[in-house]
C-alpha cells in the first residue's frame, strides 16, 4: 500500500528572490522520498502591488525601498552567496526594472488548471532573476510564453482577462487574511506551514513528518479470509 500524496501549497511572488531560493530547497528536499508522490500549487502573492504596470527602474526603485546603495549591495551579495549554494546564479544587475507581477500571476493561474504551473515558475524565475527578461513590457511576455509553448494568441487573451485578474487578487487576499504577511511560506497537507526559504534540513524534518502521520496503520482483528475458512 503507497502513501497519499503529499500536498505542498507555496505562496509566492514571482519578484521575489527567496521564493526562488525556498523552491530550489524544497526540491533538492524532495529527491529523498523515493516512493512518496507530492502534488505542488503556487499561489499568488504580491511584495508591492503599488509598482504600476509600466514598472520602475531598479535602482531607484531599491533606494528609495530599502535606503543607502550599500545597503543593497549588502542585501543583494547575501541573497546571492545563499542563491549560488542553491545552484542559482542571480544576477540582479541584468534586471532593468522592478515590476508589478499581476500579468504574470494570471498566466500562472491558468497553467495551474493545465498542470505546468510548477515548471512555469521556475522558469519566470531564472527569467527575471538571472536572465534579466523585463517582464514589464508585453512583448517579452508574449515571446516568452511562445517560447514556453503557448501561443501568442492564447497569452494575448490571459493578460486581457479581467476575471482571472479578480481571481487571482482574490486569492492574495485569501492568504493575507490567514495571516500570511512574507513570502515564500510553504502550506504542508494544509496542516504545517514554514516562512521563509528553510534550508533543505528544515523541509526534509517537516515531510518526514507528514509522510510518517500518511502511513498506514494495521491493527490485527477478526476478519473473513479469502479461503474463508475464518468466516
Amino acid at each position: 500500500m503507497t502513501n497519499k500524496p503529499i500536498q505542498i501549497d507555496i505562496v509566492s511572488d514571482v519578484a521575489c528572490p527567496w521564493c526562488y531560493i525556498g523552491k530550489k530547497h524544497l526540491e533538492k528536499a524532495l529527491e529523498g522520498f523515493e516512493n512518496q508522490e507530492f502534488n505542488i500549487t503556487w499561489h499568488p502573492f504580491q511584495l508591492d502591488p503599488t509598482i504600476p504596470a509600466e514598472g520602475l527602474a531598479r535602482e531607484e526603485y531599491f533606494i528609495n525601498r530599502f535606503g543607502s546603495a550599500e545597503r543593497i549591495q549588502q542585501m543583494h551579495e547575501r541573497v546571492e552567496g545563499v542563491g549560488k549554494e542553491a545552484g542559482i546564479q542571480f544576477e540582479f544587475e541584468k534586471m532593468p526594472k522592478v515590476i508589478n507581477t499581476i500579468p504574470l500571476h494570471k498566466i500562472l493561474h491558468i497553467a495551474r488548471e493545465e498542470g505546468t504551473q510548477n515548471e512555469l515558475e521556475g522558469r519566470l524565475f531564472k527569467a527575471y532573476f538571472t536572465d534579466g527578461v523585463d517582464f514589464s513590457e508585453k512583448e517579452n511576455i508574449l515571446a516568452f510564453m511562445e517560447d514556453f509553448g503557448w501561443s501568442r494568441e492564447k497569452t494575448e487573451s490571459v493578460l486581457a482577462d479581467d476575471q482571472i485578474a479578480y481571481w487571482v487578487t482574490q486569492e492574495i487576499k485569501h492568504f493575507q487574511n490567514l495571516g500570511v504577511s512574507g513570502v515564500p511560506f510553504f502550506i504542508l497537507n494544509n496542516k504545517y506551514g514554514l516562512s521563509g526559504a528553510q534550508p533543505t534540513s528544515v523541509f526534509k524534518e517537516a515531510l518526514e513528518k507528514v509522510a510518517e502521520e500518511l502511513k498506514p496503520v494495521e491493527v490485527s482483528g477478526n476478519a473473513c479470509e479469502i479461503d474463508g475458512d475464518n468466516c
